[in-house]
């Protein structure tokens, strides 16, 4: 059997692509080397611009009703807050949500479309020509090999994918190593994160009465990431920096983590795609991976979609590559940038983070960039050479190189734009531009509507094609996130 799609990897980011792909009837396969999902969660955050993305899809309900919103975020440990709040979004907060939770929720999400995953199938090699692209798998029974006309790697920083490829994986080596702990504290600190010249961790209360403790001393940067983390080491590190272990007992997950950084050479190489830690690593700082794998994987998802209907030619799959890296090129910078912040103990790192914490402090613009920078709200495509630019740039396309705002702003007036994939409607709001007109798209039509100045042209060509108005309810499940049709 011939495969639309095979996904290699079944966490956050290949869940969220492959419902994507399923919601428009994309053929998918998921395969996850695991026999089943990890208890423990490596990640907890969920910021502002993945909540726009599946709130996009109608799902952003189950995982605010679930989670913990914090209405700030921080940099590099720095005691001064990010300010969340301030961002213009319908989700001004970092939600506090164990991976494991959301993977759940999103693997809900794809069976419902009629997904399914294979647990226990490890991929051993791909291939691939010019019609498509072969993955050599393990499974419980045996090996086979499974066709598809694309495979797209989401299998971790360790990407099977990514190596039978030949992609390079450029970067820096760990030189760094923290620590993780989730415990119960019977007297926790008051404030969320504890620094001095000895170290500095984060405390993060987790909804089960446990409390994620994260963080670096003199002492265990030094230590490799692949060195088991002992309860007496957690606590002692804790110790040499608050003087206290705050009462810590029943530990259920300890770990450590380093701070490589590395980035995919290119994101597409023939039939064959990475997203999420396939595509970049780094120091866990701010909460970052999954949120930019998360956003991977939604942009993606369409573009793969339209061309495996033949609704799109495949160069619009090379505009992932354009607009992503770029992403991942500065998420490798500001986590980079918050390592030496954050996990350095020498006298020049404490100036650096006193100069740094002033700034936070006494200029709110400077705090909203850094809250922009984390939350992904920042992010804004550029449009692909050779596109029009200036006045009339992006005509017809009103999302083209940049996220509508996703409310109108205090004493401004907003109108209505929609935009269509996959045969469905959506709704988005954006400042108004003088002299356009509101566009409405049909079911039926496979292009993004647009607000051109003539409607009677428009007319004149609906009549040509025998097109015939009709109304439909948004389902709210298949909003073009991005500038292309």
């Amino acid at each position: 059997m011939v495969n639309d799609v095979v996904v290699v990897g079944a966490g956050p980011v290949g869940l969220l692509l492959a419902a994507e792909l399923r919601l428009v009837g994309v053929d998918v396969t998921v395969i996850e080397r695991a026999a089943a999902r990890s208890p423990h969660s490596k990640a907890l955050t969920l910021h502002p611009r993945s909540l726009e993305v599946l709130a996009m899809r109608g799902l952003a309900g189950p995982f605010v009703r679930e989670g913990v919103p914090v209405p700030t975020g921080h940099y590099g440990g720095l005691p001064v807050r990010l300010d969340f709040s301030v961002l213009d979004t319908r989700f001004p907060y970092t939600l506090v949500l164990p991976q494991l939770r959301t993977e759940q929720l999103l693997e809900e999400r794809l069976r419902e479309l009629g997904g399914e995953i294979r647990w226990e199938h490890r991929a051993l090699q791909v291939r691939q020509d010019a019609d498509g692209a072969e993955v050599d798998v393990a499974g419980p029974d045996g090996t086979y090999t499974l066709r598809a006309a694309w495979v797209v790697g989401c299998d971790g920083a360790g990407s099977t994918v990514r190596s039978s490829a030949g992609i390079d994986f450029p970067g820096t080596r760990a030189s760094t190593t923290g620590f993780l702990g989730d415990v119960v504290l019977d007297a926790p600190p008051s404030a969320p994160s504890v620094d001095n010249e000895h170290g500095g961790f984060l405390v993060v209360p987790l909804a089960d009465g446990h409390h994620r403790i994260a963080g670096t001393t003199g002492e265990s940067l030094a230590i490799p990431a692949d060195q088991p983390l002992t309860f007496d080491e957690l606590r002692g590190y804790v110790r040499q920096v608050a003087g206290t272990d705050f009462g810590m007992r029943a530990p259920r997950w300890l770990s450590r983590f380093g701070n490589a950084s590395r980035q995919a050479a290119r994101y597409r190489d023939g039939r064959i795609l990475l997203a999420g830690d396939a595509a970049h690593m780094h120091m866990p700082m701010g909460g970052q991976g999954l949120n930019v794998g998360l956003q991977d994987a939604f942009n993606l998802g369409w573009k793969l979609a339209a061309v495996c209907q033949g609704r799109a030619p495949e160069g619009l799959l090379d505009t992932y590559h354009a607009e992503r890296h770029p992403v991942g090129a500065a998420l490798l910078e500001n986590t980079q940038a918050q390592t030496v912040l954050g996990a350095t103990y020498t006298a020049d790192a404490r100036a650096l983070r006193s100069v740094f914490g002033r700034l936070l402090a006494a200029h709110p613009a400077v705090n909203r960039q850094f809250a922009g920078e984390l939350s992904a709200l920042d992010v804004a495509y550029r449009p692909a050479a050779g596109r029009r630019r200036g006045k009339g740039a992006g005509r017809g396309r009103p999302l083209a190189g940049r996220y509508p705002r996703p409310r109108p702003r205090a004493g401004r007036r907003a109108r209505a734009q929609l935009v269509s994939a996959a045969d469905r409607r959506a709704l988005r709001t954006a400042p108004p531009r003088p002299g356009r007109r509101r566009g409405a798209p049909r079911p039926g039509r496979r292009r993004e509507a647009w607000d051109g100045r003539r409607p009677g042209r428009r007319r004149r060509a609906r009549r040509r094609r025998g097109d015939r108005r009709e109304s439909g309810p948004d389902t709210g499940r298949d909003r073009a996130p991005d500038h292309h049709p």
